[in-house]
């Protein structure tokens, strides 16, 4: 099948490379077709095995505990997968454990891997379920040693002998160099050709079994990102939950980054997935708006973002996600510049506030400093949290182009809000055509962020009004 590889099986305390530990290694080294080497050894895990794994495995507690640790046997291991392919029935599981193995030790693993999972899609594309245990009803191959680390590899030698037989040794060899040379390495149940991906700006989205994504990124090269999840996957919590639930991947180009920030944003609110945290919709965003009367009482009111027309974004100040945020932020500055919490809302009551009593408020509230005075001082107070109005007149257009593609789109802004995305003249054409209606724009914070570093940086023409 390949010059040299080590095909390995392992047991371990449960699934999660990042916590959980090797209980047991059988490796088999075969160097130009035939068996060269075979060891098996228990692991002494250091923690206690689950009663579900014991009686799934068949190895308790009592076997391991005059075992050798995992750090008494690394360089065995490594010397037996010296020079060689590490190959496994879904490589991704033994090959993320090995790896964090070896970094609690401080040491790296750097070797090519196989797995046998894919390497049966290839061979038997007309059969649906490729796990051991499909492969031994199909093939009709027996064993009584079923998760068993030993077991578990004369399993898969037994399977490669069939397909060399029924195939023959050409398509085996010619199957695993191609999954050698990129998927060897995706995860097993995989089902979209990673290699269809564009390596180009845009938005993929990750499936599960569920008609709902599990996750949605985006990326100025989609492909290479994709296949850095199911490389960080031994490493990072999440993205070995992506790897081992993905089942296939969608994409959807743009002309460059920010147009892929802007779907990224949109898909995330829209769709909701799972294991995405940022960029989620926040329904308590909220603001405060200053009275424009010196007299009013209290000077602040603090209103929701979902509510407020974006053309008012210009007159509130700071975003928060809760009002208990609102808040604390206020009492903050209300004491650092000496602002008194009964004028703010802060407090109730009539007179001078405590805050008055003690030295920390001015005095406002007890007739000691001017209604107007105070009023200009929670500005300037305020001035660093201001929101930022609309800069334009009203509709903007601003242009993006991937050189590499020859792709061109046009993002439709007004008010900070994202309208559309055209990627021709004729719909252009369609959109500065259409009235813009009456209907209040709802304020989406990612976009006002994203919006205000870019038009800050956009070159000369990428930016024009279109009403």
């Amino acid at each position: 099948m390949l010059p040299c590889y080590v095909l390995l099986d392992l047991e371990t305390t449960g699934g999660n490379a990042t916590v959980d530990r090797i209980t047991e290694i059988a490796a088999v080294r075969v160097e130009d077709g035939m068996e060269v080497a075979r060891w098996s050894t228990l692991v002494n895990p250091g923690v206690r095995i689950p009663p579900f794994i014991q009686s799934l495995t068949g190895i308790s507690d009592a076997m391991v505990q005059t075992a050798p640790a995992f750090d008494e046997v690394a360089r065995q291991l490594l010397d037996f997968l010296d020079g060689a392919v590490l190959v496994a029935h879904n490589v991704r599981f033994d090959h993320g454990f090995i790896v964090n193995e070896l970094l609690r030790l401080e040491r790296k693993l750097q070797i090519k891997t196989l797995c046998t999972v894919r390497l049966s899609r290839a061979l038997y594309p007309q059969f649906k379920s490729h796990g051991l245990d499909a492969i031994l009803s199909r093939h009709g191959l027996q064993t009584v040693a079923r998760h068993r680390a030993m077991g578990d590899v004369e399993v898969v030698l037994a399977w490669l002998a069939i397909a060399r037989a029924e195939l023959g040794e050409e398509a085996l060899q010619g199957a695993a160099q191609q999954l050698l040379l990129g998927s060897a390495s995706l995860p097993p149940q995989l089902e979209t050709a990673v290699h269809d991906i564009p390596d180009t700006p845009g938005v993929y989205l990750m499936y599960g079994e569920s008609p709902l994504p599990l996750y949605i990124g985006k990326s100025v090269t989609m492909r290479k990102r994709v296949l850095s999840h199911f490389q960080a996957s031994a490493r990072v919590a999440k993205e070995m939950r992506l790897v081992q639930e993905v089942r296939r991947v969608e994409w959807r180009e743009t002309a460059g980054e920010l147009g892929a920030l802007l779907l990224e944003s949109r898909l995330v609110k829209e769709m909701q997935p799972v294991l995405n945290r940022r960029l989620r919709s926040e329904k308590q965003l909220c603001a405060w708006r200053l009275a424009l009367d010196p007299a009013t009482r209290p000077l602040l009111e603090l209103v929701r973002m979902d509510a407020v027309d974006s053309a008012e974004v210009g007159q509130l100040f700071g975003v928060y996600r809760s009002k208990r945020q609102a808040l604390e932020s206020l009492r903050e500055l209300a004491t650092a510049h000496s602002l008194c919490p009964q004028a703010l809302g802060l407090e109730s009551g009539k007179g001078a506030c405590f805050a008055s009593q003690i030295g920390q408020c001015k005095g406002v509230c007890a007739a000691r400093e001017s209604t107007g005075v105070h009023h200009l001082r929670l500005q300037l107070a305020l001035a660093a949290q201001r929101l930022k109005a609309w800069p334009y007149p009203g509709r903007v257009g601003l242009r993006e182009h991937d050189a590499r593609s020859g792709r061109t789109d046009v993002h439709i802004f007004d008010q900070w809000c994202h309208l559309a995305t055209v990627h021709d003249d004729q719909a252009l054409e369609s959109v500065v055509q259409t009235r813009s209606d009456d209907a209040p724009l709802a304020f989406d914070l990612d976009t006002y962020r994203l919006l205000l570093k870019r038009l800050s940086s956009a070159s000369q023409g990428t930016v024009f009004p279109l009403d």
